[in-house]
């Protein structure tokens, strides 16, 4: 029986309804161009019609090279609307690293920002055979010249973005999103995030990090404003900010930290109430705080790029609201519940069986739903390694609170294991955050000849403050028990992943050279 009522997924409909409903409203602000919703649904069919005069057939990848600009965005319509397969790329990697990918991912045409026009010439060096690029210049020439397209998706499940992991442990691996769990996670991320019409998006999350979270798609399905962002510096947030009315905007918590701590921030509170999402590692109280005073309500995410980005929400109850300050900051730190499109996460052993919900027995995250990947470009061992029951494993440590809500206590790789005693080093970070001289930290595990290994503090502080390693260390053991407190700490800037992570690996294999430990 023909099901009349079916239409595919795709969340490339979110900016056709946008374009009927709020054709005359600004879709997109990036630097002096303003674009409305009835211009940004006609160049991404303009660019639709340019890829396929360039040869792009279905199913094939199309590399973007971009800051966080219209040609980027545009690209996240324009590209499956052509039955193409994004691959937004990392700008901060070196043309080497981007010419893995490029290859791997088997792209014949990259986009381009002219100002990245060195690394995309390198870059075509590099791959094997052909390559066609476009810069900003060309594209611009190519939609005034194409007619516009839109390819029907047949199957809601075909490849619509291939995303590829940070690589710390190995190459890269491509993650693959098809259009369904795209269009399902963008709903999920404009009901957690409270987008509407009125919204002012302030884009600091790279749009290449998991397609933006979704949110590429999900500002657009609200009727929102994209406010292009191409450098993440907080002179310029503050000012889009004050100026530009923004009303929300994602961050990993040290971009957070830069904000709050900002010499604009002393100029008072942001004019309207901001909803601010975070992810990749969870935000101390102290930060919470903080951002609370500046008008900022932040909502804890947690997700991975296997599952478009945020999975989980620390949902908030409105009766948390008379808790103490510190004690909802507790909670607000967690990482919650399955989003709206998810499976509940679990917390399981060894065997795949579930930890007790004592908000003590640890074990590792486990997920599945609507919004985890199709698998692993090219790599059906590593898919299967990953997902070995149907339940995809995270290597994150955490608990299970008995309200169902799950709280990370560690990556399985940065457990401190001190004479026997297991050591959350997000536990220990956060006791040393909650000092008024420290900025940022992180705490890793140092070789020791009579405990095996100790925990290690590595901080940086506040611009003007200054603090003793002695004062950090009686510090966090006012806090917490004294074998988990840092055993040394370091001063000084902390290494980065583009996306503002912390790159602990790094920190690790300098620790750990010359000694017999498996650096993950």
């Amino acid at each position: 029986m023909q099901e009349l009522s079916f239409e595919p997924l795709t969340p490339t409909k979110f900016l056709e309804r946008a374009a009927f409903v709020f054709g005359d409203r600004v879709a997109v602000v990036d630097g002096g161009t303003r674009s409305t919703y009835g211009e940004f649904w006609e160049r991404a069919r303009r660019l639709a019609g340019a890829l396929r005069s360039l040869g792009v057939r279905p199913g094939e990848r199309v590399a973007v090279l971009a800051p966080n600009t219209r040609l980027l965005l545009e690209a996240h319509y324009g590209v499956p609307m052509a039955g193409g397969v994004i691959v937004a790329l990392n700008v901060r990697l070196s043309p080497e690293e981007l010419a893995y990918i490029v290859d791997h991912s088997g792209a014949g045409a990259m986009l381009y920002d002219g100002e990245l026009e060195p690394t995309a010439r390198k870059v075509s060096e590099l791959v094997p055979g052909d390559l066609r690029l476009v810069d900003s210049t060309e594209y611009e020439t190519l939609l005034d010249e194409a007619t516009p397209l839109l390819l029907p998706v047949g199957d809601e499940r075909d490849l619509l973005s291939v995303n590829y992991t940070s690589g710390t442990t190995g190459q890269p691996k491509g993650v693959m999103y098809h259009h369904r769990g795209a269009y399902l996670q963008a709903l999920a991320m404009a009901f957690h995030g409270r987008l509407d019409p009125a919204t002012v998006f302030l884009w600091t999350l790279p749009m290449f990090h998991c397609n933006g979270w979704c949110f590429t798609w999900a500002v657009t399905a609200a009727g929102g404003r994209h406010l292009c962002l191409p450098k993440v510096e907080p002179e310029i947030i503050w000012r889009s900010i004050r100026e530009e009315g923004v009303t929300h905007f994602n961050a990993a918590p040290t971009v957070l930290i830069s904000i709050a701590n900002h010499p604009a921030a002393e100029q008072g509170p942001a004019p309207r109430p901001i909803r601010v999402c975070t992810g990749g590692a969870p935000p101390s109280p102290t930060l919470l705080a903080r951002m609370a005073e500046l008008n900022m309500e932040v909502v804890h995410l947690y997700g991975l790029t296997e599952t478009y980005g945020p999975i989980t929400v620390c949902e908030w109850r409105p009766e948390w609201d008379e808790l103490p300050l510190e004690q909802q900051a507790r909670i607000k730190a967690r990482q919650g519940v399955g989003n709206v499109v998810a499976e509940q996460m679990r917390v399981v052993d060894d065997r795949g069986n579930d930890a007790p919900a004592d908000g003590e027995t640890m074990g590792e995250v486990a997920l599945r739903g609507n919004d985890l990947m199709l698998g692993y470009f090219r790599d059906h061992e590593a898919t299967a390694a990953a997902v070995p029951d149907g339940w995809f494993r995270t290597g994150d440590i955490a608990v299970m609170h008995p309200d169902g809500y799950v709280e990370l206590r560690d990556r399985a790789k940065d457990v401190v294991i001190s004479g026997g005693e297991n050591i959350a080093s997000i536990e220990v970070e956060q006791a040393v955050m909650s000092h008024p001289a420290v900025l940022e930290a992180a705490v890793i595990a140092h070789p020791d000849e009579k405990w095996g290994e100790v925990p290690a503090a590595y901080v940086t502080l506040k611009e003007g403050h200054s603090v003793t390693e002695e004062e950090i260390v009686e510090h966090v053991r006012g806090r917490l028990a004294h074998f988990k407190a840092p055993k040394s700490v370091t001063f000084g800037p902390l290494p980065k992943t583009s996306t503002g992570k912390i790159q602990k690996f790094v920190l690790r294999e300098a620790a750990w050279e010359g000694h017999d430990k498996r650096i993950h």
